[in-house]
């Protein structure tokens, strides 16, 4: 990214959830709940996402819970067939998985998409321990530590081609470069890995690398290695905090602050006036299972909310202490709490504003004031865009495509066209070169 704050634009993926990111959403008239598994529905929803030039969709995942949902990586790559410029983004953790494997999945993905592939890396928030033979779940130093050697792995996987070593020579006879494809020897801690990859480097060199998470952890492994940071501020203030601090650790590790895109969640509720959006708000909360959303958030506490009155005061001296929470993603339990004492909220309040964000910061309103709201981070230095969650889905994210956009392109703040071809062209992101070898070779 170049220029000056004013002459840049924002940035703005799609975390895509099937009936939204309210949990009493899929009990919406609107919401089609039954679609979850419908690849037709899926792809529909990621065109009314690039129709508003969104720079990408992300997909979560997980490997534990009820939860029902298809696997990212087949997922995406009929989404990449069936578009032609989002980026697509997936959430892949490092502690169930092996570095070869992710690997070549997502290099798959990037030459299947044409160069628009993403990684969310986790180290892994929940425990699925017991889906692999695994005892316990790593502790967080342990998670972080692996993690890095995972992703510095799977970097050298990705390098063990260079950019030139497919010749496809009928006349020579020689498909490869000869010296162009390496083994890469990897021996670490926890992985040894001898390489090649059996597949070439990306189009992108790397698909783009996402960190989520804003613990001290996540924020120093963000600088060393992130080119996009997903994160949960819920105040302007929070967000430029976050913001200064991140940006402010590149220069150690010899990166600028362009390098690096962060995107705080926003969960909207847009309508054509504040009216139509706050009567929206009040048929999700009317739809809440309002017990198991004091269960889930009871998580936090050392008590059980359900105990206290809906319109008493959360009693936040009940909490527990910020680090203590084991399971789960550990920023997240400061950014609820923060907000409960920052708010004064009464468990109600509490419930219904977690209940639209789950830690994200969640807004309601009409189409000028959420443009107001995004122009607001975005020139306070606070976001370099947002990590879009519409709490109802599709409405809500047609309502971004159709008329957020064409707001925030009238203040000069978004794209009228797509950028490039990649990804990475869309955030502004260099092209990785291969100076392992090439430098080498020199």
């Amino acid at each position: 990214m170049s220029g000056s704050r004013r002459d840049r634009h924002v940035h703005l993926n799609v975390f895509l959830r099937v009936t939204g990111h309210h949990a009493g959403s899929w009990r919406h008239p609107d919401a089609h709940p039954e679609l979850e598994h419908d690849i037709d529905y899926l792809i529909a929803l990621t065109r009314i996402a690039e129709r508003g030039l969104l720079d990408s969709v992300f997909l979560a995942d997980g490997y534990s819970g009820r939860g029902s949902k298809l696997e990212p990586f087949t997922q995406l790559s009929a989404l990449a067939a069936a578009t032609e410029h989002i980026g697509l983004i997936a959430t892949v953790g490092t502690v169930y998985n092996e570095p070869f494997h992710i690997a070549r999945q997502f290099a798959s993905l990037d030459h299947i998409s044409g160069g628009r592939a993403g990684w969310n890396i986790v180290t892994g928030a929940g425990s699925a321990a017991h889906n692999f033979s695994m005892e316990e779940h790593p502790e967080l130093d342990v998670r972080y530590e692996t993690g890095e050697e995972f992703v510095e792995v799977v970097k050298q996987l990705w390098d063990s081609w260079e950019d030139d070593a497919l010749l496809f020579d009928k006349q020579g006879g020689r498909q490869y470069a000869p010296g162009k494809v390496h083994e890469i020897n990897f021996k670490g801690s926890k992985y040894a890995v001898k390489g090649p990859l059996n597949i070439p480097r990306p189009p992108q060199g790397y698909p783009v690398l996402v960190q989520a998470g804003s613990s001290e952890a996540g924020k120093e492994l963000a600088a060393k290695t992130a080119e996009v940071v997903f994160t949960a501020q819920q105040t302007l203030a929070a967000g430029r905090a976050f913001y200064a601090d991140v940006k402010g650790r590149l220069a150690k590790y010899g990166r600028s602050r362009d390098e690096l895109v962060i995107l705080p969640g926003l969960a909207p509720i847009i309508a054509d006036t504040e009216a139509e959006a706050k009567e929206l708000e009040e048929e999700l909360f009317g739809l809440l299972d309002k017990e198991a959303a004091l269960r889930h958030l009871s998580h936090y506490f050392t008590v059980d909310l359900a105990d206290y009155p809906l319109d008493g005061p959360v009693p936040v001296d009940k909490s527990k202490p910020y680090g203590s929470i084991k399971q789960g993603i550990s920023s997240r339990h400061e950014a609820v709490v923060d907000a409960a004492v920052r708010d004064n909220m009464t468990i109600r309040q509490f419930v219904n504003r977690s209940a639209g964000g789950h830690g994200h910061v969640t807004f309601t309103g009409s189409v000028v004031q959420a443009a107001d709201f995004i122009e607001n981070w975005f020139r306070s230095e606070a976001a370099d865009g947002f990590n879009l969650l519409p709490q109802l889905f599709p409405s809500g994210l047609e309502i971004i495509a159709d008329k957020l956009i064409p707001e925030l392109q009238n203040r000069g703040l978004f794209r009228t066209a797509y950028e490039g071809g990649t990804l990475r062209d869309r955030l502004g992101l260099a092209r990785p070169a291969n100076t392992r070898h090439t430098a080498a070779a020199q």
